[in-house]
């Protein structure tokens, strides 16, 4: 099993790359990249998305090259007008707008389809695990607020199935007493026995302890630095540099301030998570993708990477290198099957 914080390397890479490029044939390569780790380690469980990417696709490609056809009016190729009155959406609809706005679509595609794969292969525990120690109690609440809801799912689920088998239809408001009744019940039962389970843990035995009035002026003097730096660099483009500088001290401020705090809070870890060669390889492959989007590498034509189809449509170009840079996401695909190869024999 790949380590949860190489998994979150990997959304974040896809994330990185979908953002960086505009070109379809990039944007696809990432879709397909995406279906195949999906594919390949998905759980055995059967695990079933609530959303899946292909209609994910299908709301949001029509609704971005629609927004796009009827909203920006550049390109050479005039496909109708629309009357000048109507506001925003008067004027020329165009074939280049139009497959604008679908490759913004197909970009917000790869971007869920990773999110989408990453909910899918790690388990909310290891997420929750990797909270700060400072975040401790927000992470037990977003826990029990995670599973809360596919647990409600599962049990709504068997209701209807019992009331079904005995002949009840929910017609009416009243016909969903016999389901909601039943399901209140067996979401108080599971409440008081987390609860009980808790206090037996000796979970909220150990008083609060509450920060240092330094630790608190210091997190205040970061969140400042940081807010500063924010707003000079959005009014004042001379100070950038400096906007930039005060950014990354007041998040380093802040970093470092969890971090302690986090040291004084004990915990007990009953199962270590070990970093294997196989999490290895796939921060090596997350790595060359970053280094191909962002980097100006020699042999590689970045400029592909950015493609708009105005004033006259034309076809995207396609560089190997990049392709082939891409396809290092694919990693934790090819090292789970080979897990799965082993395990076979």
């Amino acid at each position: 099993m790949i380590d949860v914080r190489a998994w979150l390397l990997w959304v974040l890479t896809t994330l990185v790359a979908a953002s960086s490029t505009r070109n379809p044939l990039y944007v696809v390569l990432l879709l397909l990249v995406a279906m195949v780790v999906s594919v390949i380690c998905a759980p055995a469980r059967g695990w079933r998305m609530p959303l899946s990417p292909l209609r994910f696709a299908a709301v949001a490609v029509p609704l971005a090259t629609l927004f796009n056809g009827l909203t920006a009016h550049p390109g050479d190729t005039v496909l109708f007008r629309l009357p000048g009155w109507l506001p925003l959406l008067g004027g020329p609809v165009t074939l280049e707008a139009l497959v604008f706005g679908a490759i913004n679509g197909l970009t917000l595609t790869a971007i869920f389809s990773g999110f989408a794969v990453f909910n899918q292969v790690t388990p909310v525990r290891d997420l929750v695990r990797l909270a700060p120690r400072a975040f401790h109690e927000a992470g037990v609440v977003l826990s029990i607020a995670l599973t809360f809801v596919p647990q409600t799912t599962r049990s709504l689920a068997r209701i209807r199935e019992a009331q079904a088998v005995r002949g009840h239809r929910a017609r009416g408001l009243r016909d969903w007493l016999p389901i909601v009744v039943p399901l209140l019940v067996s979401g108080l039962e599971r409440s008081m026995g987390l609860a009980e389970a808790m206090v037996a843990r000796g979970y909220g035995a150990v008083s609060d302890r509450a920060q240092p009035l330094r630790t608190q002026e210091v997190l205040a003097m970061g969140l400042l630095a940081l807010l500063g730096g924010w707003l000079t660099f959005l009014f004042l483009p001379s100070w950038k540099d400096v906007a930039v500088g005060a950014m990354i001290g007041g998040a380093g401020i802040i970093i470092g301030v969890v971090w302690l705090a986090g040291r004084a809070v004990p915990r007990t870890i009953y199962r270590r998570s070990h970093w294997t060669a196989r999490d290895t390889l796939v921060v090596l492959g997350c790595g060359l993708t970053l280094a191909v989007v962002l980097l100006p590498l020699p042999l590689t034509d970045r400029g592909t990477l950015y493609y708009s189809p105005y004033p006259g449509l034309t076809l995207p170009a396609f560089d190997p290198l990049i392709g082939l840079g891409l396809l290092g996401l694919l990693v934790p695909a090819v090292v789970s099957a080979t897990r799965q190869a082993e395990d076979k024999r």
